[in-house]
């Protein structure tokens, strides 16, 4: 084996290594979800290079070297404010959705006006429109960290695949016998999953456009798919009030999480893929451990249903949004709440963290998008000037935009 080179993934924080093994080239990550200001990174260059062989002595300089640049991004202080940029009135009816590509230069909305439309960050001017559905495009994504290609599944039970660059449509996926209501790339870009209100997932070929597999065994519609960071399980949140976790190469279901009273409203794996957090319509979040299957803990405290849940790209924190007009942020490890969100005047649709876990923006019926402190819950900014309920957001890769959907029927960039 021969170290070619290493690469720097800053969020979360991580060394790639490029190697040869037997004439291949090949990488490898070290995750380095803890490092933070305090870390001595001397320490942590002997314990890296005592556990990995393709770390040698020689190579402890550049290490230290990489190590620090990665220390100086985490401890940034981020006193970044918004400012409106643009306002697109993107669609003629509502808007379904709207996503980043994971370098932020493009976006993607997706719309009751049957297309999704792809534009640039920087000007906001429209790229390309993604037209051949007969009905609502509800779920879209870009298949990132690549960004060539878009997935948009609709209420017309089929799911497409596009070329991000051309706006060409690669592939119809037909075999769905209700609404696709949401999608997601594995990690490689191989495969897209799709659910369904006919409450089944299938997975898809990029590359050939074929079925690989149908995966059985919810009882009512499919709300939430999504791939962990190894791309090698799928889980599948559903109306049933259970998640299933899926093997991805085999189809065959690991898990069934049970333990929720209301129907499962979103599901997400943390980065390590060690544990999944679920929000329900019975006001609560669980977290759930991923190699037995069971409930670590249930986090309470919403007088409402639970509508959206995310992870900090670390994984240490989990935060809740919520019909009854806050958000909380919960600490994984200790399951405190470490602080509530509160300001809101309407309910909370979606929740998210910048990529460094130090914000959080949350959109909301009341019209507004509001920054929050993630440690201390202040809120920073309040995002005002749509005319109707703000239903998602999303930050970029550097943290420093954020893009709001309305039914208003535009969206918002604010730098």
């Amino acid at each position: 084996m021969r170290l070619k080179r290493f690469l720097l993934r800053y969020f979360p924080p991580g060394i790639i290594l490029d190697y040869v093994k037997s004439g291949q080239e090949r990488t490898k990550t070290i995750d380095l979800l803890q490092l933070d200001a305090d870390t001595d990174l001397s320490e942590l260059a002997e314990e890296i290079m005592a556990h990995e062989p393709l770390i040698t002595h020689s190579k402890r300089e550049q290490l230290l070297k990489l190590l620090q640049k990665l220390q100086d991004r985490v401890s940034l202080t981020d006193d970044h404010y918004f400012y409106l940029f643009k306002v697109l009135k993107a669609h003629i009816l509502p808007l379904t959705n709207v996503c980043f590509n994971k370098s932020g230069t493009r976006f993607i909305t997706g719309s009751y006006d049957r297309t999704c439309k792809v534009w640039d960050t920087a000007s906001g001017e429209e790229l390309h429109t993604l037209e051949g559905h007969k009905n609502v495009v509800y779920a879209i994504a870009f298949n990132n960290p690549f960004g060539d290609k878009v997935a948009t599944g609709s209420f017309d039970k089929t799911c497409k695949l596009w070329d991000a660059e051309t706006g060409k449509c690669f592939h119809t996926f037909r075999g769905h016998s209700a609404e696709i209501v949401c999608l997601a790339f594995n990690p490689a870009s191989t495969l897209v999953a799709t659910g369904s209100m006919d409450r089944t997932c299938k997975l898809w070929d990029v590359q050939t456009g074929g079925e690989t597999c149908t995966l059985t065994g919810h009882s009512a519609e499919i709300i939430c798919v999504s791939f962990n960071a190894a791309g090698d399980l799928l889980l599948s949140g559903s109306f049933d009030h259970t998640i299933n976790v899926w093997e991805v190469a085999t189809g065959q279901r690991l898990h069934a999480l049970i333990g929720h009273r209301g129907e499962v409203s979103s599901a997400r794996f943390n980065f390590e893929g060690t544990m999944v957090a679920s929000g329900s319509m019975d006001k609560t979040c669980k977290l759930w451990d991923l190699e037995s299957g069971k409930c670590i803990t249930t986090l309470r405290g919403h007088s409402d249903e639970v509508l959206d849940v995310a992870f900090n790209l670390t994984g240490q924190l989990v935060v809740t949004a919520s019909a009854d007009g806050t958000a909380r942020v919960y600490d994984t490890i200790t399951f405190e709440q470490v602080c509530s969100l509160s300001g809101h005047e309407g309910e909370l649709s979606k929740v998210v963290f910048n990529p460094q876990g130090t914000r959080i923006v949350t959109a909301s019926a009341d019209k507004t998008a509001r920054i929050w402190d993630a440690q201390s819950g202040t809120c920073l900014q309040v995002l005002e000037g749509h005319a109707d309920e703000i239903f998602t957001c999303a930050f970029n890769y550097e943290g420093n935009t954020v893009i709001t959907g309305s039914k208003d029927n535009t969206c918002r960039l604010w730098r």
